[in-house]
């Protein structure tokens, strides 16, 4: 499969995503958990089917220690047992942040209130950032039928 742009050519394209790039940059560098920030980016490109995008969080989560069990398991995080309390409301809180279209009111005071009672304010504002840029990094893959399976950890970052 070829992709439909490229978005390092042309005279727009890689202005705007070195902006792209620096915002990821800042989101790897929020106070919240490595760990926590590949399994939710995993999660949200997993929901909307961003094959690139899981191919990257994937092996970046992997290069940085996270156990194939773990990550095999992220697409039913529910009933699997290996999961933290605090990744578990980090999760919940990207799905309904994700699924904005299916879940009406959006995130709910409920998940919410589980969220806050893992992570502080400055992570909680990490956690919104970060669903919301996969969500738009998601989509522009997406459209554009970027194609996955070569990404090297580290390639972006």
């Amino acid at each position: 499969m070829d992709a439909r742009l490229n978005f390092f050519t042309g005279p727009t394209a890689p202005k705007a995503f070195r902006y792209l790039m620096s915002a990821g940059k800042a989101l790897k560098d929020m106070p919240l958990p490595a760990a926590t920030q590949e399994l939710v980016a995993l999660r949200v490109s997993q929901i909307n089917g961003c094959a690139v995008c899981i191919d990257m969080h994937t092996k970046e989560a992997a290069a940085a220690g996270e156990t194939s069990v773990r990550l095999n398991l992220v697409a039913a995080w529910r009933e699997a047992t290996v999961f933290t309390e605090a990744e578990r409301a980090a999760l919940e809180l990207a799905e309904q942040g994700t699924r904005v279209a299916d879940a009406a009111g959006g995130v709910s005071d409920e998940v919410w209130a589980y969220a806050a009672k893992h992570y502080d304010e400055e992570q909680l504002t990490g956690l919104v950032v970060l669903v919301s840029f996969m969500n738009m990094v998601n989509r522009l893959n997406i459209i554009t039928r970027q194609p996955a399976g070569n990404y090297e950890p580290g390639q972006f970052h």
